[in-house]
This record gives structure tokens, C-alpha cells and sequence, in this order.
């Protein structure tokens, strides 16, 4: 791994890894209009037709967590050429569901369930593309704050070196906790078998948009280092932002 500009490089704090599972679901439906998602009436049907799916999921005696997300857009990120050259195609995901399961090997007893089964072939009909994966997490700073009113990150990273990945996100969320106060992260890995588009999605939150915004925007270290380091290792990046569905 090689660190770009290693005098503003300090790894992210984390506490103890979990041993919960994962199981993600995204989808593409609508069209984009540069950052932002371009309004769709198919966009508009989802909420409603996945609510009571992620409701009897919730109901599982071994699922924690079921939250829905639709994207409210997409920062800057790095890698077009490398997705390119290695023929994956870009993350312009505007629908998620994540699953968070007690443990990792309870992860295939969801992925039988009626309502996830249903809740797969539902947005797999409506969607250009679907991304579904299980996953464990490798680190994280702290679990996920799901609150109605955060605003929450999926980068869906790839690099043919999942360890430099790893690696380089330990580097470039530390830069997010001192710059946008991250409060949170949780990557995600894909499990031995599972497709591996995206060598590691990370999954995090913000209480305001106001904490992480300007630093995207405004701060030259965004690009100098986080975007430098991840060209620097041939990591593309894509990160979209979402919000909460009801």
C-alpha cells in the first residue's frame, strides 16, 4: 500500500469487530441526472411495495436490523477507469436494503425466507440491475446510527487487493472522523463465494448534513488525500448518499 501525502495520514479509531452477518440488496431503477436521482414514477412505487416485506424480515427471531435507503446523491469519488478496465460496472445503486443478521451463519436461513425471497424478486423486476451480497465485517468505528432523520453513506469500493482496500479505508475514514466528525462505520466484505463487484462496501451515518457536506466539498484535503490515496492504490470509489425510507 502505498499513502499519499503521509503527513496528514492517521488510521481511524475502531472498537472490537462483530460478529453479526449482513445481507445487502441494491438496486438501480431510475435514471440520474448528474449527482443527483432523477424523479420516477417506478421510484416512487418502491417505498410502498417493500414496506410490509422489510416488516415481516424485522419480525425473524435472528435479524436485528432491517433498514431501507433511497439515494439523494452521489459525491465525488475516484476510479472510473479502473472499473472500466476491470469490466465492473458503476455503483448507481438508488435503492438498499440492509439486513443485519446475529451472526454471519445465520445469514443463508434470511436468505430463504418468504419475504426476502419476495422482497428480491420485487425489486429485481423493477431494477436495470440488482447487487445482492452477503457479507461480515472485517473493523468498524462503531455500529451503524439508523435515525430517522441521519444521513447515511454506502461507498461500494473495488480493488483487485482486498487487503489494500481494507487498508486504505482504515486511513481515509480517519481523515472522515477528524474532518466531518464521523460518528460511525461499518464495512461490509463480501463472503467466500459471494459476488465480488465491490471488494468492500462501507456503510456509515451522519446526524446532519451540515457535518459532512462542506468538508466534501470545500476542504482541498478531500481530494489531495482521499481521493489521491484511493487513485494512488488503484481503489475506485463510489459513494452514494441516502436517506432513510419510513
Amino acid at each position: 500500500m502505498r499513502v499519499v501525502n503521509e503527513h496528514q495520514a492517521s488510521k481511524a479509531r475502531l472498537i472490537s469487530t462483530t460478529a453479526d452477518g449482513f445481507l445487502l440488496l441494491a438496486a438501480e431503477i431510475g435514471d440520474w441526472a448528474g449527482p443527483l436521482p432523477r424523479p420516477s414514477a417506478a421510484r416512487r412505487r418502491i417505498p410502498a411495495r417493500i414496506g410490509r416485506l422489510t416488516e415481516r424480515l424485522a419480525a425473524r427471531h435472528n435479524v436485528l436490523e432491517v433498514t431501507a435507503f433511497r439515494a439523494a446523491f452521489r459525491p465525488p469519488g475516484e476510479g472510473a477507469r479502473i472499473l472500466r478496465t476491470a469490466g465492473v460496472a458503476p455503483a448507481r445503486f438508488d435503492f438498499v436494503v440492509l439486513v443485519r443478521v446475529d451472526s454471519v451463519a445465520g445469514v443463508d436461513t434470511v436468505r430463504r425466507d418468504p419475504a426476502w425471497l419476495e422482497l428480491a424478486g420485487l425489486l429485481e423486476a423493477s431494477a436495470r440491475r440488482t447487487h445482492i451480497v452477503a457479507a461480515s465485517s472485517p473493523a468498524r468505528i462503531a455500529d451503524v446510527d439508523h435515525g430517522p432523520g441521519h444521513w447515511f453513506l454506502f461507498n461500494y469500493f473495488y480493488g483487485d487487493a482486498p487487503g489494500t482496500v481494507q487498508d486504505i479505508w482504515e486511513y481515509t475514514a480517519g481523515w472522515f472522523q477528524r474532518k466531518t466528525a464521523l460518528p460511525n462505520s461499518v464495512p461490509m466484505c463480501p463472503l467466500p463465494g459471494e459476488p465480488a463487484d465491490y471488494t468492500l462496501i462501507n456503510h456509515a451515518s451522519w446526524p446532519a448534513l451540515r457535518t459532512f457536506l462542506p468538508g466534501l466539498l470545500f476542504r482541498p484535503t478531500f481530494r489531495s488525500f482521499v481521493l489521491a490515496n484511493f487513485a494512488a492504490n488503484n481503489v475506485a470509489a463510489q459513494p452514494i448518499i441516502y436517506r432513510r425510507l419510513p
